[in-house]
């Protein structure tokens, strides 16, 4: 079995010339002892992205998104992320937490290894150094690396983590989250400071190497401090933060405009490959996502709870239908509505399994650099999009609707209605920013400030009057839901931490969104469109957490026994 070593970097080799005056001693300049800053940091940064993303065979990525995509009903797939299903065993889980700690090649583009890893080299060389702008960096990165870890996870190594190299620990123990939390905080401090050091020498400043922000300090600082307000909010149910809150918001120096986005961006090169990795679908043999129903539903507004009879004017750059709505799918179909195509969550119908690549929904624009959809229903290919969609870590728009949950549970000062309609106003030119970045070939109109977008939000806005206390929370977190489609990890977090969205449930026979689904009838739930009956079942309780990944518990002589991610709540989850 290979081992899992935490903390390895195979550049960092020594090697020795013979030659005929044989103790002549020389370094190979092509492996130097010490790997420089600006090779380290776009490695660290891009490694980031894909343990937290879409997954991607073809270049070994392996992203946490790939399965916490399909817990939070935005994708539906065949693979064992269905029913909540994903064991240690996952390869995705697998090959997320190799990717963060101790990652391959293949994994990072680079033979420089592990994200976690080289954010550790760049906070330590580049305090050594004194360069303390790219200290600051790799904080941030540290910081919210493992605040999305323990998100995720509930309990992973820290302490102990990535300090092969300076303390020679191997087989790192795991920290409890509530133990790290605090450290994160302090982290992120140290960060600002360091971003913020005049007197240092910062002989050495990143620039084009740092392809999040370019180097700007400023920009990093605010990011820093959005990732404190995020985590404040992520603890407020298990301590009072109403202080720091309200500190960081009152200080201005939050991510406060789309631009300064805490993003990831991707191209649209082929060779290397460095588009988004769930552009994949487009170019695949066999493409995987479909696209959830639930969440087509709500986006259409067929749902009897929330954003009912308002249909959402983002769809089409959300979801692309290869089908026009009066031609035949390639194949028996499970669920069909017009265009849109796709299976459910938790069938184990008839339909379910046949080949729809060529009649399937795909992925749109937004999410992964995909096709707008126009109408045209072609059958994409990797020449229909760029990929050049980003990640998004933590957007302007997550900043507003974090402040609007905190204001909503008067834990900020404020007022929550003006905040979140900021929020969802936002979000809107959040998609024409990142058509921006796409850059497509095909015509895409802009969306932020048309009649469909002000009617859309205008009708949010009544409806968030109307609601009772829990209501107006329900609309907040949906809607955030909806705007960081493509980036599933806060999903999961903010559903654990408030309930909402709410998400499809198989085994709850009242759950009929506007005679989409109908109530079960011998057991199973029968979708008037589809030919058979759908059946769908649910064997497996709501994960409260993702297990911890068997590769690493096999041969680490520190970790636990396997959880039962069922009863295994992070410790913020109350």
């Amino acid at each position: 079995m290979k081992r899992i070593i935490y903390g390895s970097l195979v550049t960092l080799v020594m090697m020795t010339g013979c030659t005929k005056n044989f103790l002549d001693i020389n370094k190979d300049p092509y492996h130097p002892e010490q790997t420089s800053l600006n090779r380290l940091l776009p490695t660290a940064e891009q490694g980031l992205g894909y343990a937290l993303g879409f997954t991607n065979d073809n270049r070994g990525a392996r992203g946490l998104t790939e399965v916490l995509a399909v817990y939070m009903h935005q994708v539906t797939v065949r693979e064992s992320p269905d029913q909540y299903g994903a064991d240690g065993n996952e390869f995705n889980i697998n090959g997320a937490w190799k990717g963060m700690y101790s990652s391959s090649p293949a994994q990072v583009g680079s033979d420089i290894l592990g994200s976690l890893q080289n954010v550790e080299v760049i906070i330590n060389q580049a305090t050594e150094e004194g360069n303390t702008i790219y200290a600051g960096i790799g904080k941030v990165l540290k910081a919210y690396a493992i605040s999305q870890m323990v998100d995720v996870f509930a309990d992973v190594p820290f302490s102990e983590a990535n300090k092969l190299i300076s303390d020679g620990i191997r087989f790192p123990k795991y920290d409890k989250g509530a133990d790290i939390y605090p450290q994160l905080f302090t982290l992120l401090d140290g960060a600002i400071a360091d971003l913020n050091n005049a007197d240092a020498p910062n002989t050495a400043v990143p620039s084009a190497d740092d392809i999040i922000y370019g180097g700007d300090a400023e920009k990093w600082t605010k990011a820093a401090n959005s990732i404190k307000l995020k985590l404040y909010n992520q603890v407020r149910l298990v301590q009072n933060v109403s202080t720091q809150v309200n500190a960081l918001i009152a200080s201005g120096n939050l991510i406060s405009e789309t631009s300064e986005s805490f993003l990831l961006p991707y191209g649209k090169g082929t060779t290397p490959d460095d588009r988004n990795p769930g552009f994949n679908d487009y170019y695949a043999g066999q493409k995987t996502h479909y696209q959830s129903p639930w969440f087509y539903e709500t986006l259409k507004g067929y749902h009897q709870n929330v954003l009912t009879n308002n249909p959402d004017p983002r769809l089409p750059y959300y979801m692309y239908r290869q089908l026009k709505a009066s031609a035949a799918p390639q194949n028996p179909s499970e669920y069909r509505d017009g265009g849109f195509l796709s299976i459910v969550f938790g069938s184990v119908g008839p339909n379910r399994d046949w080949s729809q690549d060529q009649s399937m929904t795909v992925f749109g624009i937004y999410p992964v650099g995909g096709r707008y959809d126009d109408g045209a229903a072609i059958k994409v290919d990797g020449t229909s999009g760029t990929g050049a969609a980003p990640y998004k870590f933590l957007t302007y728009a997550d900043v507003l609707y974090i402040e609007a949950e905190l204001m909503h549970a008067g834990v900020a000062t404020g007022d929550a209605k003006a905040t979140f309609q900021a929020a969802l106003e936002e979000s809107f030119k959040q998609v024409d920013y990142v058509v921006g970045l796409v850059g497509p070939s095909q015509s895409v109109p802009a969306i932020a400030g048309t009649a469909a977008a002000t009617t859309y939000q205008d009708k949010v806005m009544a409806e968030y009057d109307a609601k009772p206390a829990a209501g107006k929370l329900e609309l907040i977190m949906t809607e955030k839901w909806i705007a960081s489609f493509g980036s599933s990890i806060d999903q999961y977090t903010d559903y654990r931490r408030t309930g909402y969205p709410v998400l499809f449930n198989p085994k709850d026979p009242v759950m009929a969104p506007g005679g989409r689904f109908q109530p079960p009838i011998n057991g199973d739930v029968t979708h008037p469109g589809a030919q058979p009956s759908i059946q769908v079942q649910l064997q497996r309780a709501y994960p409260l957490s993702l297990p911890w990944s068997n590769d690493d518990l096999n041969v680490n002589a520190n970790a636990p026994a396997q959880k039962q991610p069922a009863s295994y709540p992070v410790f913020w989850d109350k």
